[in-house]
């Protein structure tokens, strides 16, 4: 008797014994895919190991072998089954995430083994698992290098880009250079499966992409490339809420792989990795002239100016005035789209907020709409208020368009998007454009988030509009003394780094802890709040060294899409044991109607 043991991609932790028929005995093996029944339903599940033995007495049996070969490789298994560990989610959960959608949903494919790395290159010849943080401007010219000596080597490449435009221009500027077989693969493409099947199938070659594509099924690894790696978009919203950087360091581990990290300024993460000894540094020098840099202090405008409360101070509006009239070319950076950011009844004062988001409504001046900016809710802009039938709506806050409407006021002399630009952080994927003066507007709603890493997100953002100039970047503020605008007069991301990690060890957040989030999320508040409070006393209950249980709060925000949500704030020293723990007690809980997931290292 043979007996398979699977897992499936819910969120319920196996593996499960099933009994494998005599007729597949000979065809079945470990990383296929199967048809199981599972709580009477028809279920793809992924074989993890074969055994002649079981302890279940009423054992049911595989319905049917999806696959011919594996679709996973023993270093694949691996990996995902340590991104389970890490990132608490179900092994099926972790493999899921790591397969194209066509795959996950049991579609037959004539899958033929993929030639084993023995096959391909000994040993010997492989480099010793290291890692290289490549920080500066012009990153590219170090990848190549890097590409080239793994394809030397008959090693394949794994390069991944913040969005699929960088990825879709470094495709081209790698295969002109290296001559080697390069995919450009992303997530929900139309050929998404047979781009995977191909790179399966390749002895060698170099896959660019974006965050999904670190589980490229890649013959022969021998680098992994992320470009940006302090960007957001490299962890994934949808649980599992993994980060394509811990994954990739996991890969790198396993298959004997050297990974290079690279941006501008680094993350804390890798900044304390090279601190440690674990990450080697390779600056590369910035050629631009670096820009001037002033920060004026908004708390000593004139008393005139702050009565009339203009949105450019004098000094900012001289500088625009001084470059238009010397034909320059001027970008007013404001983090936020539409006209004004709120909108509210004069007389009773009831803000117009999403139904579904329960968050203001942004009013948008060029489609005379007031729209959501976290779902597509929209609506006219009422005459009088709908609470109270009296009042006028006051707007208030300031977006692009109303910069755009004050400029044009004050320069009308001056054409939009032509001697003056008005963006938010998008421009600064636009490396090509260059700008004789740069306005900093409203960076203090950046600087005063809740969210510990609201520094080190500024200070990335400001380093980036820098480097759009090499005259003179004006930023406007009520925090001048913050070591994230010291530090960027003086051009010295070494100051904001040392100073940022000092303050994160005085308050024992990340990188030297671990910060976890269990977020619960319903459609009835009352529900979704006792859940979490009955959840948070319930865990404080229990002694453990593994978390310390710090708060429970509502959701930021609170309610998205016609979802509540509340959230648990832990701390760890170990994302693995905590994982472990609250796979144990999460189980106990009764969570009717509610969605429970866990967020490990939120960003």
């Amino acid at each position: 008797m043979l007996y398979a043991k699977v897992v499936l991609g819910l969120p319920i932790d196996g593996p499960f014994d099933y009994l494998v028929p005599q007729d597949l005995e000979n065809k079945i093996s470990i990383g296929t895919r199967v048809w199981v029944n599972f709580r009477n339903k028809k279920e793809v599940a992924y074989v993890t190991a074969l055994s002649n033995k079981t302890r279940i007495k009423r054992i049911k049996e595989i319905s049917a072998l999806i696959d011919t070969a594996a679709v996973l490789d023993k270093k694949m298994l691996l990996l995902t089954r340590r991104l389970s560990e890490y990132y608490c989610c179900s092994w099926g959960e972790a493999i899921e995430t790591a397969l194209p959608d066509e795959l996950r949903k049991g579609k037959e494919v004539a899958i033929a083994p993929a030639p084993s790395d023995d096959e391909i290159a000994s040993d010997a010849s492989r480099p010793r698992n290291d890692a290289l943080f490549v920080q500066g401007v012009e990153r590219m010219p170090v990848y190549l290098r890097e590409i080239k000596e793994a394809l030397a080597l008959k090693r394949s490449a794994i390069v991944l880009f913040s969005d699929i435009p960088e990825a879709e221009k470094a495709k081209e500027l790698i295969e002109k250079d290296s001559g080697a077989e390069v995919f450009l693969t992303f997530r929900k493409q139309p050929d998404e499966l047979k781009s995977w099947e191909k790179i399966r199938q390749a002895q060698c070659c170099v896959v660019v992409g974006t965050r999904s594509n670190i589980f490229s099924p890649v013959n022969n690894l021998g680098l992994i490339i992320i470009d940006q790696e302090q960007a957001q978009v490299y962890k994934q919203e949808q649980a599992p809420h993994y980060h394509a950087r811990q994954v990739a360091l996991m890969r790198g581990e396993i298959c004997a792989a050297k990974v290079v990290l690279g941006s501008q300024i680094p993350s804390l993460e890798s900044f304390y990795l090279a601190q440690e000894g674990k990450l080697k540094f390779e600056v590369i020098p910035d050629r631009a002239v670096y820009p001037e840099v002033k920060v004026i202090d908004a708390r000593r405008l004139s008393y005139a100016d702050r009565k009339s409360k203009l949105i450019f101070s004098k000094f900012l509006a001289d500088a625009i005035y001084t470059t238009l009239s010397e034909k320059g070319k001027v970008l007013l950076f404001i983090e936020r789209k539409g006209f004004a950011t709120s909108a509210a009844c004069h007389n009773c004062g009831a803000a117009l907020k999403c139904p579904r988001c329960n968050i203001n409504l942004v009013f948008h001046f060029d489609e005379d709409k007031l729209k959501c900016h976290h779902c597509n809710f929209k609506m006219d802009v009422p005459n009088i208020c709908p609470a109270c039938n009296t009042g006028y709506i006051k707007y208030s806050g300031i977006g692009t368009e109303k910069v755009e409407s004050e400029l044009a006021k004050i320069f009308p002399q001056a054409r939009m998007n032509v001697d003056i630009f008005v963006s938010t952080s998008s421009v600064i994927k636009h490396q090509d454009l260059k700008f004789d003066l740069i306005g900093v507007m409203a960076i203090d709603n950046s600087l005063n988030r809740v969210d510990f890493r609201a520094a080190e997100k500024t200070f990335g953002l400001l380093m980036g509009l820098a480097s759009l100039t090499s005259r003179k970047m004006i930023i406007q503020s009520v925090n001048v003394n913050h070591h994230c605008f010291q530090a960027i007069i003086k051009n010295d991301p070494q100051l904001f780094l040392q100073e940022e990690l000092k303050q994160r060890k005085q308050l024992n957040l990340a990188p030297y802890k671990h910060m976890l989030l269990i977020k619960l999320r319903g459609i009835n508040l009352e529900k979704v709040k006792k859940s979490a409070h009955d959840l948070f006393e319930r865990l404080s209950l229990i002694k453990t060294s593994s978390i310390k249980m710090l708060s429970l709060n509502p959701g930021q925000p609170a309610k998205l899409r016609g979802n509540f949500y509340y959230q648990i704030l832990m701390r760890t020293s170990s994302p693995e044991k905590a994982s472990h723990f609250l796979k144990l007690h999460l189980k106990e809980g009764h969570f009717s109607g509610i969605i429970v997931t866990v967020d490990i290292d939120p960003v």
